[in-house]
């Protein structure tokens, strides 16, 4: 932006239209000096003193300047009236209107009875002249506008164009985010399990009890640590977005919310074993989660039973729908939601089946070891 511009637009509108009104007195003084009549001094007056409501009152502001240009040659009023209505309307049948009837008036004489006397070509002429003026205002005032709605429209490019960035920026984070939680899984994951494993061998070997009470703590610390990951790891691969990241993890608390509001007759049975890890709580809320929504999208009018199970050594959840009752569309499915739920069952040292039923319907079931305290 060019220094003048800028100058120029500190200037407050108020200044403006007060230069304006002062110019527009001006012009109408000199004019009138020495011959102006009562009415035509309270003309030129209203006119002048209008160019203050410009802005907020276009068409008023015209009609009060016709006078004006009816009883004396000005010209800082009518244009600025003019400028005013182009650049603030798009009815150009309306501004072609106005140039006419401001031309109209600039050409008629006043008294009326003198307008048609002498020569009719010369008439002709000058009405033809004030019209080129008239109209050149109207087209400045258009140009103005056209201007300010090429900025605007800029302006929503521009936004446009950084939201697409900042979306191929979450996408960039998000795919970093899941290659660092693979390596974290296949890496410290599995030499923190050797870890746990030696600690535990260790607590069944020794013989000093302060040895055991060492190689059980470090298999505490081992499994905890196991736990951290894991939660970091399911976080890692989360989209990247401030929503994702704040929003609280479900847990099996939700799980009754979840089963209510799926749509889908379902019911639940079983339980799970007391003091489960949050991140076993979230993998079985999330395998629930994606069963009942498979039921929704490909066994319309199916009922599911949600099963929640335990035994000394493991734990899991069934999620069973009967065979659909409707006409099934065929929807697409990538298989990322099961390939989701089979990762989070590795993070668990579980396992994840998933198969039809000789009955028609499917079955998914998580399965995962029971960690001993």
């Amino acid at each position: 932006m060019s220094t003048g511009r800028a100058l120029w637009r500190r200037v407050p509108p108020w200044a403006v239209d007060t230069g304006l009104v002062v110019l527009a007195a001006l012009d109408a003084w000199i004019n009138l000096l020495g011959e102006g009549t009562p009415v035509m001094w309270a003309c030129a007056a209203a006119g002048s003193a209008s160019l203050l409501l410009r802005r907020r009152f276009p068409p008023a502001v015209f009609l009060l300047t016709l006078p004006m240009t009816l009883f004396m040659d000005v010209a800082v009023a009518p244009i600025a009236a003019l400028y005013t209505l182009a650049a603030s309307t798009r009815n150009r049948p309306l501004l072609v209107g106005c140039a006419l009837l401001n031309a109209t008036a600039a050409t008629l004489l006043w008294p009326l009875s003198d307008a048609f006397d002498g020569d009719r070509t010369w008439t002709l002429v000058q009405f033809v002249y004030t019209l080129a003026t008239a109209f050149a205002p109207v087209l400045f005032g258009q140009l103005v506008q056209a201007r300010h709605d090429v900025a605007r429209q800029l302006a929503e490019v521009e936004e446009a164009r950084e939201h697409e960035r900042a979306l191929y920026a979450q996408t960039v984070l998000a795919r970093e985010r899941a290659q660092l939680a693979r390596e974290m899984h296949d890496v410290v994951s599995h030499q923190v399990s050797l870890i746990a494993v030696q600690a535990g061998a260790l607590q069944m070997a020794a013989k000093d009890p302060d040895a055991r009470d060492t190689a059980r703590t470090i298999r505490t610390l081992s499994a905890n640590t196991l736990d951290e990951l894991r939660h970091m790891v399911a976080l890692l691969r989360a989209s990247g977005g401030k929503a994702t990241e704040l929003s609280p993890q479900p847990t099996l608390a939700d799980l009754q919310q979840l089963i209510a509001n799926s749509g889908i007759e379902t019911t639940l049975t079983g339980g799970l074993p007391p003091g489960i890890s949050t991140t076993a709580q979230r993998t079985i809320y999330r395998t629930v989660q994606e069963a009942l929504t498979n039921v929704r999208k490909h066994a319309p009018g199916a009922r599911a039973e949600v099963r929640l199970w335990h035994d000394a050594h493991r734990f899991g959840v069934t999620v069973t729908n009967t065979a659909p009752t409707r006409p099934t569309v065929a929807l697409p499915s990538a298989r990322h939601g099961l390939i989701g739920l089979q990762e989070r069952a590795e993070l668990l040292d579980g396992t994840l089946t998933a198969e039809s039923t000789p009955e028609g319907g499917y079955k998914i079931e998580l399965r995962a070891p029971a960690r001993p305290d």
